[in-house]
């Protein structure tokens, strides 16, 4: 394989983690604009360094024209979830979809690495369109906690740091990091349902102060300014209360307002003679 080719030869790959990201990303606005829970917290995806996929290559004895077929991490996409039940929520949501084919999945939560590594692996097919037609890139996908997420990359600095020959006092902190890591994301899971209504309270609440916003701003093209001035006064009082129930209420009363002030202007405009419109 030519050196120069390896850009192009990436490109595709790149293409695939970038559309694969924006559409786990959409995941999560889909289900925030619901109201609804959702199991993705964040994504983030990335190619590897031509360094990396060399030197994973030479690790595992693949010859440099057999890189695309044997390594399937070039592309990697990353899923972060808050607690260990949202994994296998992830999991499921992958299997339905189809516009990628699982071809593999390793399970390292409920068989962790001897390390302390945890994640749930799955390697997918997906069809990106370039110049050159469409191309199937195998994509990894993992699937991991906040928490497991935390320790895999400090894990990952040290076994570079240590070109994979970590000290053994160092290994045994990781053992020890990694076994907290483990009753952290139990904890979490017992107090999951309370955290999960906290956060849904947040993005009522978030959503329903925009809303009540863009009510506002746009009243303002119609009402008088005495009028948006007691509307806004009102909205500040009620908003210092914290009370989901009174913003629940003042949206709809603006709902209400505005829908009289729409009634009007169609009112007028049906009262102006044929030919005489505005000009």
């Amino acid at each position: 394989m030519e050196i120069q080719l390896w850009r192009e030869i990436l490109t595709p790959y790149d293409l695939a983690v970038k559309e694969l990201t924006v559409k786990f990303e959409h995941l999560i606005y889909e289900h925030r604009s619901r109201g609804l829970y959702s199991p993705i917290e964040q994504v983030m995806g990335r190619v590897k360094t031509i360094s990396s996929i060399l030197d994973k290559a030479q690790k595992k004895h693949i010859t440099i024209d057999e890189i695309e077929e044997k390594l399937v991490d070039i592309a990697g996409v990353r899923i972060i979830c808050q607690f260990v039940e949202d994994i296998q929520k992830v999991v499921e949501i992958i299997r339905r979809r189809t516009d990628m084919e699982i071809i593999g999945e390793r399970d390292y939560i409920n068989h962790m690495k001897d390390s302390g590594y945890r994640s749930y692996h799955i390697i997918v097919a997906y069809e990106v369109q370039t110049l050159e037609g469409s191309r199937k890139i195998k994509v990894e996908i993992q699937i991991r906690t906040l928490a497991m997420n935390f320790w895999s990359t400090i894990e990952h600095s040290l076994q570079y740091k240590y070109k994979k020959n970590i000290p053994d006092h160092i290994r045994e902190k990781l053992t020890n990091a990694a076994n907290a890591i483990i009753s952290l994301d139990n904890e979490m899971s017992a107090v999951r349902s309370e955290i999960m209504d906290a956060q849904n309270s947040f993005q009522i609440h978030s959503r329903l102060v925009s809303d009540i916003l863009n009510s506002i701003q746009n009243l303002y093209r119609v009402a008088n300014k005495r009028e948006i001035v007691k509307i806004q006064d009102e909205f500040y009082r009620i908003y210092e209360l914290k009370d989901i129930n009174q913003l629940k209420r003042f949206s709809k009363e603006l709902d209400i307002i505005a829908e009289g002030y729409r009634v009007q202007a169609v009112g007028s405009a049906e009262k102006v003679p044929s030919g005489e419109g505005i000009e």
